[in-house]
């Protein structure tokens, strides 16, 4: 945010910053344009006249700079303008009305997509961040300059970050790391990327940053010699075989190194134990013969080769990658590709930038970015917490993928640890919400199983299936998170009307009467007092424990003119569990009701019903609020799979905790989970969470346990 100054800065001269951007414009764009970037800059620069940065600039430097960053990149000139009045809208007095006179539209649209909503009101600084973001992601779907300019601006930011007090910093720095590093990689820009994170890890962690640097830098010294005998090798060799190449070598970032070491666990030492050089040549068939040459030159790692190009990134990255037995003891890790792949896997999104809105995507980089926010307009659309959006594109953020093929042969790629359930999301929101199992190389699979790059998978579906609770736990992707709780959500909200309706009725039936005895016109007329569009929500809100059924049914009587407690009588009716109400019931962890246990419901806000135990040990409490209790029972012909926990006394030796879990599974139980509750030389105590469908289950379970002679003693757990 800028300052304002004292007073007011006077016209003069040409600033120096302002003649080196129109140098670098004048490479690429005609005179005509440029001069509308000056004239950008002075009504910039009037508007932003009195405010300074923290370091004392004036403030228009800082969106010169951000204008100089997408020079280099050789963007159009709408979006070097929009660059140069991105903060105007948000922090001057310029209007959008004034903005579009002058620079037209979709300057102002790129600028708006950029601005942040300080101007609305939210709870909490998180949900204010992730609202704007969410915005931005939306303006970048529409048109991805959006995020070219918010990353340069992001990227001058973080060059400048020195100025800032040191919570802000790292507040800053954390969300660079986390947010745009990610996105600048997931749109191919590899330049961005690497130097937004070396700056937010030397902004969040200095002391680690300047450790790593410090070995960097002493490290080269040691081995060039050693790097310069291994480049004339590769350099030979390729020459000897007529291939027109140059080659570089690549040294890894600080944060590369810091980021490698916490995910496997490594040292300093093992991860930068590496020699790493590119091989660029002038076409694809020139790529796989210069990948022979190398394997003829030094011997492959085996299992450690990766053809990007044929199975490109997502973002559009294409390369070959290998690993070589280099001379001198440590491994030789080699990029190969074409001069055009080099570009993109540089510049991602912004190589070849030829803007054009209704023309195909310039580069491969374009093309999986407008897929991948295409994906993201979905998402969002089912998602109405900014919050859990921002979660779920944070985990497709993440930069390992899984390459994956259809029966068809068509590549899908996923975030790393996606499972056969991720991917029949991918396929189709149907696909996933029907899913039952999976085939991955015509082999039978669980939902939950990962899949590995290369599988051919085939998703199987069945009209009857539909997305459970649990689910949540078997997807790591955020399309398959959001398609899930948007169908749990809506199938929530049919079961909370159907229950709440049940629940009116049984209140209207104690109070000696019927919902029919109230007028329609009375009804709405206390809809609307109650500010509800629709009867459904009220019913909605009985379920969910928001309302009361007895006070909504008393004060319906009421508004009628009916004196509620004049015919009340003693309801014995209890509501009666079928197991299609998964989607409003709970059932409570610290008991764990099943069919035929003896029951009654709580009323918990924002929860609905959670379902207890008569015998369980909270009901007592529960019961001193006896508005929000209810009479509850199990019906006849009751469906579905209900957790319970036994406690299992055995005997201390090898091979019980098999012989218990193959008992519980011949008794056709699942095993949810298993824990040592106690345990010493002689004995342990096994505390399992099973899945029954009813006491007799439960009882058959108990049976086929104790019959093991290692078993002691086993009971439901609490008793």
């Amino acid at each position: 945010m800028p300052r304002r100054a004292a007073a007011r800065s006077k016209p003069g001269a040409t600033p120096d910053y302002v003649r080196a951007l129109e140098q670098q414009l004048s490479r690429y764009l005609p005179r005509q344009q440029i001069a509308r970037v000056r004239r950008a800059y002075e009504v910039g620069a009037a508007a932003h006249a009195g405010q300074t940065r923290q370091t004392g600039e004036p403030y228009i430097t800082h969106p010169v700079a951000v204008a100089g960053i997408l020079a280099e990149l050789r963007l159009d000139a709408e979006t070097i303008i929009a660059a140069i009045l991105h903060d105007t809208l948000e922090d001057t007095e310029l209007t959008r009305e004034a903005m579009g006179a002058e620079f037209g539209m979709p300057v102002v649209e790129l600028v708006e997509g950029v601005t942040k909503l300080d101007k609305v009101r939210f709870r909490s600084r998180q949900e204010a961040d992730a609202e704007s973001f969410r915005k931005m992601l939306l303006a970048m779907a529409r048109d991805l300059r959006v995020i070219l300019i918010k990353l340069a601006d992001r990227l001058h930011n973080m060059r400048t970050l020195g100025a800032k007090e040191t919570q802000s910093r790292r507040r800053i720095a954390r969300e660079t790391l986390e947010i745009y590093a990610p996105i600048a990689q997931r749109l191919g820009m590899n330049r961005f990327k690497a130097e937004l994170q070396d700056l937010g890890f030397r902004a969040l962690y200095p002391d680690r940053h300047r450790v790593i640097s410090a070995r960097i830098k002493a490290m080269l010294g040691n081995r060039r010699e050693a790097m310069t005998r291994i480049e004339e090798a590769l350099h030979v060799r390729l020459t000897a075989d007529k291939l027109r190449h140059r080659i570089v070598s690549r040294i890894k970032s600080p944060w590369s190194i810091y980021d490698k070491m916490r995910a496997e666990q490594k040292s300093l030492a093992q991860v930068m134990d590496v020699y790493g050089f590119r091989i660029v040549l002038d076409s694809v068939p020139h790529c796989y013969q210069a990948l022979g040459s190398v394997h003829g030159l030094y011997k492959p790692l085996d299992g450690r080769f990766k053809d990007f190009i044929a199975i490109p990134k997502a973002n559009g990255y294409q390369s070959l990658h290998t690993v070589l037995f280099g001379p001198f003891g440590a491994p030789i890790e080699i990029q190969i590709r074409t001069e055009d792949m080099d570009a993109i896997a540089d510049r991602g999104v912004a190589a070849h930038w030829a803007y054009k809105t209704a023309a195909a995507p310039a580069n491969s980089a374009q093309s999986r970015a407008r897929e991948w926010l295409s994906g993201l307009v979905d998402q969002e659309s089912d998602t109405h917490s900014s919050i859990e959006f921002i979660e779920n594109v944070k985990v497709d953020l993440f930069p390992d993928e899984v390459y994956l093929f259809t029966p068809k042969g068509k590549i899908l790629s996923l975030p790393r640890n996606a499972t056969a359930l991720d991917f029949a999301y991918f396929v189709h929101t149907d696909v996933g919400n029907h899913a039952v199992a999976a085939r991955a190389d015509k082999k039978l699979i669980p939902l939950r199983a990962p899949l590995s790059s290369g599988q051919t998978v085939e998703i199987v579906t069945a009209a009857s299936a539909a997305p459970s609770p649990q689910w949540l736990d078997w997807v790591v992707s955020g399309r398959a998170r959001t398609a899930i709780r948007h169908h749990l959500k809506r199938l929530q909200h049919e079961d909370a009307v159907e229950f709440g309706h049940r629940m009116l009725d049984r209140a209207f039936t104690a109070l000696g009467t019927s919902l029919e005895a109230v007028p329609t016109a009375v009804l709405e007329h206390y809809l609307a007092e109650q500010k509800y569009k629709r009867f459904e929500e009220l019913l909605a809100d009985i379920a969910l424990g928001n309302r009361v059924a007895d006070t909504e049914a008393q004060a319906l009587l009421l508004a009628h003119g009916d004196h509620p407690h004049a015919a009340r009588v003693a309801s014995g009716e209890k509501i009666l569990i079928n197991g299609s109400e998964r989607g409003v019931l709970t059932f409570a962890n610290c008991c764990h009701p099943a069919p035929g246990d003896d029951i009654m419901g709580y009323l918990s806000a924002g929860k609905g019903i959670v379902v207890h135990r008569l015998e369980c040990p909270n009901v007592p409490e529960l019961r001193k609020a006896p508005e929000r209790c209810i009479e509850m029972g199990w019906a006849a012909d009751v469906q579905g799979d209900y957790r319970v926990e036994l406690r299992i006394d055995v005997a201390n030796k090898p091979g019980v905790l098999a012989q218990v879990a193959a008992a519980i599974a011949e008794a056709s139980s699942n095993i949810e989970n298993v824990e040592y509750k106690e345990r010493d030389t002689e004995t342990a105590t096994l505390l399992f969470t099973i899945e029954i469908a009813n006491r007799k289950h439960l009882a058959d379970v108990i049976r086929h346990v104790r019959r093991l002679h290692v078993v002691n003693t086993v009971r439901r757990y609490p008793l």
